[in-house]
């Protein structure tokens, strides 16, 4: 941690020696008076001010008079104080206090104070990682990533909403990273496994515990122990793997598989689902006191055909480490006019293979054969039939219909958390038109000849 400047407002020469032994390493000053410490605040400049309210036995918290002057100068005051009333803590957060601390254990609380102040101060610093850890120029998602950012030092639980493929992993790399958290990044996708197989990755298991388990493994809950785990698509567990992981969280202690002997593990949850969470509780797909568990701060990732302006930002950040290209004005057009289906994750396999391809002066024609028969921005449907028809004249009465149906379908599907037997209903349409759209969107494989 970088040296800080820090003054300490404490009259009781005890304490002044304890809050010194804790500051050990920083550049601290000791103002035992409420006069010298606003002298030290006019004339030297502080990162930090640990403030006692309580200045002599019969003082009227003067101490407080330190906080105003303090926060008019930048300085992140911290309150570390016996009186800690309702009423007190109050008036000390209205001055314009940080934290409040009661006195009494110093020890873990001014080093978790260092530990916010250094991550607030990262956080701080956070326009960075829009260039290149999380590529986005949407005004709307990077105020809530940088809102998000301000939390990631704390304890609090983050949820990630949004479709697959927005980057809901590589945010929450990212906030694991601003953390502060000296343990590893753990991530596991919840619908990848079967409960059975779930249970066993998350809680780990003994030598022999089941058929096949011939040695021990170490689960992912005791892997991410002063980390982060990352559970993706936590909406997909059942109910009964819910219930289990919700024990786990709330006493920090769980069972592997075939053991009677508990692992402890003081992990912090990052989750991501693409439905809306809220959907899943009313359908019974999702418990209430998990979700209560699990959301804290919620960021909510919109699909890259909302944010069209990132699409060349990101395309140029996948550029960076190989082959750059180059487009035409036409190729460019198509580009910012097609929906993204799959989202950053269907861009960077579009860049990709452009990159392996011959070409590097990219022409609408090898866009098209890319991105033929998938849907275009909703923009350009709304626009009325003379775009439809125009796009019919281009690419065929066909191609024309079936982008209508995808624009219809995927909207559909949306506003429905993704349910297919809703949309099926909705809009009136055959299991086969269903499945065709959304294979023409990405979002299921072609069929086998």
């Amino acid at each position: 941690m970088e040296k800080l400047n820090i003054l300490v407002l404490e009259d009781d020469k005890l304490a002044q020696k304890v809050m010194a032994a804790q500051l050990a390493g920083h550049g601290v000053e000791i103002a035992g008076d409420l006069k010298t410490a606003l002298k030290k605040l006019e004339t030297a400049r502080y990162d930090i001010g640990f403030f006692d309210l309580m200045l002599g036995p019969s003082d009227d918290y003067s101490g407080l008079k330190a906080i105003a002057a303090a926060a008019a100068r930048g300085v992140y005051a911290v309150v570390v104080s016996s009186s800690d009333s309702n009423e007190i803590i109050d008036r000390a957060y209205e001055l314009g206090a940080r934290d409040f601390y009661a006195k009494g254990n110093e020890e873990s609380n001014v080093a978790e104070i260092l530990r916010k102040f250094a991550q607030g101060r990262k956080a701080a610093k956070a326009s960075d990682i829009f260039s290149a850890a999380f590529i986005t120029g949407d005004p709307a998602l990077k105020e809530a990533v940088t809102e998000a950012l301000k939390y990631a030092p704390s304890e609090l639980p983050l949820m990630l909403l949004g479709p697959s493929g927005t980057g809901k992993t590589s945010l929450a790399k990212v906030l694991h990273e601003h953390s502060g958290r000296e343990g590893a990044f753990v991530a596991i996708n919840c619908s990848a496994y079967t409960e059975d197989l779930l249970e066993a990755e998350l809680f780990g298991y003994r030598k022999g515990a089941f058929t096949g388990a011939a040695d021990a493994r170490k689960g992912r809950l005791l892997e991410a122990h002063k980390g982060t785990l990352f559970l993706d698509e936590i909406g997909t567990m059942s109910l009964n793997m819910q219930m289990k992981l919700l024990k786990a969280i709330e006493e920090r202690s769980f069972y592997p598989l075939g053991s009677e002997k508990p692992e402890r593990s003081d992990f912090r949850i990052i989750s991501a689902t693409l439905e809306n969470p809220q959907e899943l509780i009313s359908r019974g797909k999702m418990r209430f006191d998990l979700f209560q568990r699990v959301h804290g701060y919620t960021v909510d990732l919109k699909p890259l055909s909302e944010r069209p302006a990132d699409v060349f930002l990101l395309a140029q950040h996948f550029m960076k480490a190989g082959r750059r290209l180059s487009f035409t004005a036409e190729a460019r057009q198509r580009i910012a006019d097609y929906s993204w289906p799959g989202n950053v994750r269907e861009l960077k396999k579009f860049i990709d293979l452009l990159s392996s391809g011959g070409e590097g002066r990219v022409g609408l024609e090898t866009v098209q054969k890319l991105l033929k028969g998938s849907p275009v921005r909703a923009a350009s449907v709304a626009g009325g039939l003379e775009e439809v028809y125009t796009d019919a004249l281009s690419r065929g009465l066909e191609a024309a219909l079936d982008m209508v149906a995808d624009e219809l379908i995927g909207r559909n599907l949306k506003e429905n958390g993704g349910v297919r037997t809703k949309t099926l209903a909705d809009l009136k349409i055959s299991t086969r038109l269903l499945y065709a759209s959304l294979r023409r969107m990405g979002e299921l494989p072609e069929e086998k000849k």
